[in-house]
């Protein structure tokens, strides 16, 4: 017999264990095994070269977090049966099986209008479908539609498995020490009380720390303004091409990238289909797409004949990207318009094509957003309290404000 209780050794956590065959069945598909060629953080090696890490060793961290927060319940007479376990852990294995190349980067430029929350549901579907309906409980709680709704919370809400391994995890690669959260702590102060997850009173200063980690990775890695020109690069070289290819000229791509290229595709087809075979195709051929495709044709694009697609790809091969400036104002019209006329006398770049390559932009952030599931404290009184209630450093004024910011993309080569 093959030996299912497989063993991993994960560079964050050390050993990690697969408690369950299926779990390790559904690793050893290939729909899952994708996961390995996409990256977590897109293009933030390009800032950080250790940023390397994919959505593979993401999902098989929060397994083994997921595994650690069962064990606390139950040791706090929290009933959790061997089904419910067994469910909430596969649903926090494909919570993200859904990314597309580059993950967060290219998120709605392959399949527009498709989050990658419903594209992982789809392949739950698909998998329930291949697997004998055995992912059944799994959906549930994935969907929320479970009637122990904390196991939904242990996936997805403001501290979910999900957040506290990807922020560990992202700082461990990156290097950013400041996003470093210890999530062994939390782990061990949950509790759930009338069906909601909560934290015990001592465990405070962990949450507090949780939420400023929080938001420092939001703004010096995910939010970097270097990232931020690297991936707009990636997504404006993609606009690109799919403009040429609406227009019916010849651009070369991989088998799995043609898919979603060809300009008669009506992805909504696929995905409302009741047709569970007609929706395997759209699948199955996502399911073959991930960075390498991307990557590959941009080193071919980088020979195009359209001037603005070939220096896209040249710029996005060689990290050669563009200038970006960032502030709390919009930018003015002006100086918008200036620098698109400097890119068109300087680049040769034509007036119509011009916005490939000086693009205005906002991004925005929270750190704790009072409209979701609350992070709730219980309180040695036995009275439960909102963090910011219960914190006597976070003010919900200040967590709960939404930060914009604009920004301004232009090559280098043109200056004031």
């Amino acid at each position: 017999m093959i030996n299912k209780r497989k063993i991993v050794n994960d560079p964050v956590y050390g050993f990690i264990n697969i408690p369950y065959a299926i779990l390790y069945d559904l690793i050893e598909h290939p729909y899952f095994q994708r996961l390995r060629r996409i990256q977590q953080l897109g293009l933030t090696n390009y800032v950080y070269p250790g940023a390397n890490h994919t959505r593979f060793q993401h999902a098989l961290g929060a397994v083994h977090l997921m595994e650690q927060a069962i064990a606390v319940l139950r040791s706090k007479n929290q009933e959790i049966t061997e089904d419910e376990a067994e469910g909430v852990m596969i649903a926090i294995l494909l919570h993200d099986i859904g990314h597309g190349p580059f993950s967060h980067a290219l998120e709605s430029s392959i399949v527009p209008d498709v989050s990658h929350e419903k594209m992982s549901l789809l392949f739950m579907l698909e998998l329930n479908r291949q697997f004998d309906e055995r992912l059944s409980l799994a959906i549930e709680i994935f969907r929320n539609q479970y009637h122990k709704k904390f196991l939904n919370q242990l996936v997805s809400s403001q501290l979910d498995m999900d957040r506290l391994d990807y922020l560990r995890r992202d700082s461990f690669f990156t290097g950013v020490t400041e996003g470093a959260v210890g999530s062994d702590r939390i782990i061990k102060m949950l509790t759930v009380v009338n069906d909601e997850l909560v934290v015990e009173e001592k465990g405070i200063y962990s949450i507090e720390k949780f939420l400023v980690a929080r938001r420092l990775m939001y703004w010096q890695v995910y939010f970097h303004k270097t990232v931020m020109s690297a991936e707009r690069l990636l997504v404006n070289t993609l606009r690109r091409v799919q403009q040429l290819s609406a227009n019916g000229e010849k651009v070369f791509s991989t088998p799995y990238l043609g898919f979603f290229l060809n300009k008669e595709l009506n992805v909504s087809k696929y995905i409302n289909s009741n047709d569970a075979d007609e929706r395997k195709v759209l699948l199955d051929n996502f399911a073959k797409l991930d960075d390498n495709d991307i990557i590959v044709s941009a080193k071919v694009w980088a020979e195009h004949s359209d001037k603005t697609l070939s220096v896209l790809s040249q710029n996005l091969t060689a990290r050669k990207l563009s200038r970006i400036e960032v502030q709390y104002e919009q930018f003015s019209g002006e100086i918008v318009d200036y620098y698109r006329n400097k890119v068109n006398d300087v680049l040769g770049i034509s007036r119509d094509d011009v916005d490939y390559f000086v693009f205005t932009g906002e991004i925005s952030n929270n750190t704790y957003t009072t409209s979701d599931d609350r992070i709730k404290i219980l309180m040695k009184s036995g009275d439960i309290k909102d963090i910011t209630e219960a914190s006597d450093m976070l003010d919900q004024s200040v967590l709960a404000k939404t930060v914009v910011k604009h920004f301004l993309c232009y090559p280098k080569e043109v200056r004031l």
